[in-house]
């Protein structure tokens, strides 16, 4: 079971629909409707941390989560679930150079995590105003993605499967998301 905190997101029901889709059972909570005992209880194979207005601050219980549990349980993290990451690690969290709300961009990749298989470089679509600081990104994350511009799209913890991405692989004019989703999951089956 994969459980979904919900960081009062349009979009939490589309990545909820992929995972589906693959053939996952997904249980969805908001951010403030669920208690870190509650999740121990449910013991879930995987967590994802939804997209989200505000910042990783104002995400509810979604930094605990992420500090709780990433060395146990493999966390995805996606828009505000990938800059939560990048905070609970001790990186900042800055408004971005140019804010984007639907705009489709090519990225470049490294090949790992959710992007194993994939062309390079592939277009996804971005709806933020945040971003992580490269000046000052945690040592344990490496970097996955980034614009033609600099700007991180995705990261991945060295040690533990703890990933993020700062685009939104559910959105429609995202290329190969069902296939990022299904990498995340296969490397997640993998570790238990």
């Amino acid at each position: 079971m994969i459980l979904m905190i919900d960081n009062y997101d349009s979009f939490t029901y589309n990545l909820v629909q992929y995972l589906y889709e693959l053939g996952e059972e997904v249980k969805v909570f908001r951010n403030d409707k669920i208690s870190i005992e509650e999740i121990k209880k449910m013991n879930p194979q995987m967590i994802v941390i939804s997209p989200g207005p505000k910042n990783p601050r104002e995400a509810g219980i979604s930094l605990e989560v992420i500090e709780t549990f990433y060395k146990e349980i493999p966390i995805l993290g996606i828009c505000l679930g990938h800059q939560s990451i990048v905070e609970i690690l001790g990186g900042e969290i800055i408004k971005a150079n140019n804010p984007v709300h639907g705009k489709v961009e090519e990225i470049t990749h490294n090949g790992k995590g959710v992007f194993k298989g994939l062309k390079n470089p592939i277009k996804v679509t971005r709806y933020h105003s945040l971003m992580a600081n490269i000046e000052n990104l945690p040592k344990e994350l490496e970097i996955t993605a980034k614009t033609k511009d600099g700007t991180i799209m995705g990261v991945k913890h060295k040690k533990y499967l703890l990933e993020g991405v700062q685009f939104h692989p559910e959105a429609l004019l995202t290329e190969c998301g069902h296939e990022m989703l299904a990498n995340f999951l296969e490397e997640a089956k993998l570790k238990k």
